[in-house]
């Protein structure tokens, strides 16, 4: 019997097995196919990188990255999750779709020879971010600041040369920051300070000037500042800090000045959380903080009540102050490095106490460690007396990083406003050029006085407020303003190569003409500018305003555009934007909308592809108009050709022209419904640049200033 059940038994076991192996083809795929996003994004990064060969498995077009192991790629399902592709020797760029990977957690192509600008968009859920050791250049992305999952990131050894933008508000579990060995400039944003998990950060190796104060609540394990140009003093809370690397920077000597009133409390709850329970402090110490601090108000409170009977004393007696520190006056040289640096020393860390980027101009009035040489009253008007400033600070929603200039002062650095001076005239005002005696000079724009007839008295405080919002590289920032006698005033940043307008319209014959890739330039920084304003920008803001005039362009020929935020003048204009600019629904000024803007930019890219005004009445008078001229030809490659810009001298790629053509085409549209939002318009541009030839975007990135946001 059990010889007769062993062919039964062996083939029940085969039938079992098959059965088994079928039921494992039917519910086991062999792998999902990758989805379509991520291999679209990594086709087109491998076209960027010149195509590599050591990057196994790569494709131009199509493929499956997960199910074919493409070198560097992890996956979870039919996802892209991790991309490593550290120390490959890869050049080129990273493409354009980065944005599309949107569950890559992990992004490393650190160690390689990559060119150009940073990307504008980059996987935005990464938590893990390394692009080390490249050549890129440019600015850090603005992007960046909508990526709240991440959590290290290192930008070290590149030539990334700009401005750090305020991009650092809603990035909670960012623990390391790394962008040492570049060459970053201006002041560290106020930003930095929300950084709540931050343990280790390098600046080394940049030119950060301005204090470090701002880095005083971080709860840091490790800092390296070393050889910037930062000033002032190093924070008592940063003292604590285990591994800390300060030289090479021009730090103050001599004692620091005592903080503003609170924040001792502050430093040393921050230093209780920091040690972590090792060291709590007790209840009786912070009572005893808590009682001081209030004594100080209350002396405080009594000291400025009684000064307030004797309005002729504007500022604090610098005799009694004299023992903790003494100022020197405030020089053009000291203008010059930042806006808050037109404020004394002393004077520009203090911030509000509701921790906004605001300078506290009652701070500054009520600190009794502030003393002021009396020849300081020449360039910067008492707080006490100004009653414009305590207007402004009146209003502690408002964020404030404009500085107060005295109408004697600009009134002296413009010859008293001579003809002289004047840099232009607009519909809401003249544009003069103050001089200072070290050769610094700033922009003063004196706003028609007639405007402000029937408003409300704080209305010019709020616009300033406006404005000292507005942070981007392609955006005239303003420095300071003034208001007093009824003069209201707007200081900004003086651009020595003046404006687009004048480089295409008013240039000899000996001027340098403006090249294609520079037009490009121009063009895509202003595109990022205005898409600034109308998408990152809350509420959006419509600028009524774009005009070549208003583009002005830096020692690079990077394009900065001006009178940001002053849409409600222009509102009640009786003149209208310049000739030729203005969007054919915009018959009344409450027309204005974020589609007339769209259509205003499409005239400016439209001047710098053909070198022709909006409106000349030199032309025949069916040329007359400029986009009527041009909208028809836009199209037509033959026409086209003939409509360039002839200063060009045939120097130009036909594809990127073409595509230029088509982006213009878009923006002017008569229907306003049918032109596209300003993101779109960035991106247009963009892949304009990526589809161009390599020298052309190593051009664009070696040249420009860009990068605050993502589109």
């Amino acid at each position: 019997m059990a010889l007769s059940s062993q062919p039964f038994l062996a083939m029940h076991h085969n039938l079992a097995g098959l059965w088994i192996a079928f039921f494992a083809v039917l519910t086991t795929p062999v792998h999902s196919k990758t989805a379509a996003p991520d291999v679209s994004a990594l086709n087109v990064m491998y076209s960027s990188l010149n195509s590599p060969s050591k990057l196994t498995g790569w494709k131009s077009s199509g493929g499956d990255p997960c199910g074919e192991s493409w070198e560097g790629i992890k996956c979870s399902g039919s996802s892209v999750t991790e991309i490593n592709l550290s120390d490959l020797g890869l050049t080129g760029s990273m493409g354009y779709q980065l944005s599309s990977l949107t569950s890559v957690t992990y992004f490393d192509l650190s160690e390689n020879n990559l060119k150009g600008d940073v990307p504008y968009q980059l996987p935005p859920n990464a938590n893990h971010i390394d692009l080390s050791n490249n050549e890129f250049t440019g600015g850090v992305p603005y992007s960046i600041s909508q990526m709240t999952d991440l959590q290290y990131l290192n930008l070290a050894h590149n030539k990334l040369n700009n401005q750090l933008s305020d991009m650092f508000g809603k990035l909670p579990k960012l623990k390391e920051l790394d962008l040492s060995f570049n060459s970053l400039s201006g002041k560290l944003p106020q930003s930095l300070a929300s950084l709540s998990s931050l343990t280790k950060l390098y600046l080394q190796n940049n030119q950060f000037s301005g204090s470090i104060n701002v880095l005083a609540g971080l709860p840091l394990d490790k800092l390296n500042v070393e050889n910037n140009k930062f000033t002032g003093w190093i924070p008592e809370e940063l003292k604590d800090i285990s591994d800390l690397e300060t030289g090479g920077n021009s730090w103050s000597s001599g004692p620091a000045p005592p903080p503003p009133p609170g924040t001792p409390a502050l430093a040393a709850k921050h230093k209780a959380k920091k040690e972590n329970g090792k060291s709590v402090i007790s209840g009786i110490a912070i009572a005893g903080i808590a009682l001081g601090v209030l004594a100080v108000i209350v002396i405080l409170i009594a000291f400025f009540s009684r000064r307030s009977s004797s309005p002729s004393s504007h500022f604090l007696d610098e005799e009694r102050f004299s023992q903790n520190r003494s100022f020197t006056p405030l020089t053009s040289q000291e203008l010059s490095k930042d806006l808050h640096d037109d404020i004394p020393r002393g004077y520009k860390d203090f911030k509000s106490v509701d921790s906004s980027a605001a300078i506290d101009t009652k701070a500054l009035q009520k600190s009794p460690s502030i003393g002021l040489r009396s020849s300081i009253s020449d360039r910067v008007q008492s707080f006490n007396d100004n009653e414009f400033a305590n207007r402004l600070n009146a209003r502690r929603s408002t964020s404030v990083r404009a500085t107060p200039f005295s109408l004697v002062d600009l009134q002296t650095a413009t010859g008293n406003f001579a003809s002289g001076r004047l840099l232009g005239e607009g519909s809401i005002g003249r544009v003069y050029r103050a001089k200072y005696a070290d050769g610094k000079v700033l922009a003063v724009k004196k706003i028609d006085s007639s405007l402000f007839h029937g408003g409300r008295p704080e209305e010019f405080s709020e616009i300033i407020s406006n404005i000292s919002k507005l942070h981007h590289t392609n955006i005239a920032e303003l420095v300071g303003y003034c208001s007093e006698q009824g003069h209201n005033m707007l200081i900004y940043e003086y651009f020595r190569n003046g404006s687009l307008h004048e480089f295409l319209h008013l240039s000899d014959d000996f001027s340098k003409p403006l090249t294609w890739n520079t037009r490009v330039r121009i063009a895509l920084g202003t595109a990022r500018a205005v898409e600034y304003l109308h998408e990152i920008c809350s509420p959006s803001l419509v600028h009524k305003n774009i005009k070549s005039s208003n583009i002005l362009l830096d020692a690079e020929l990077n394009p900065h555009l001006s009178d940001c935020g002053l849409a409600s003048f222009h509102q009640r204009t009786s003149q209208n934007l310049g000739a030729g600019y203005n969007a054919p629904e915009c018959t009344k000024p409450s027309a204005y909308s974020l589609k007339s803007d769209v259509y205003s930019f499409g005239v400016v890219m439209l001047e710098l592809l053909t070198g022709r005004m909006p409106l000349d009445s030199s032309k025949a008078k069916s040329e007359q108009c400029l986009v009527r001229w041009a909208t028809p030809q836009l199209h037509d490659i033959d026409a086209l050709a003939k409509m360039v810009d002839p200063a060009l001298r045939g120097l130009y790629p036909p594809k990127s022209v073409s595509r230029f053509a088509d982006i213009i085409a878009l923006c002017v549209q008569s229907e306003p419904e049918f032109r596209p939002p300003m993101s779109e318009v960035v991106q247009a541009i963009v892949r304009l640049v990526q589809r161009s030839s390599m020298n052309m975007r190593e051009d664009l990135g070696a040249s420009r200033r860009m990068d605050d946001y993502d589109y």
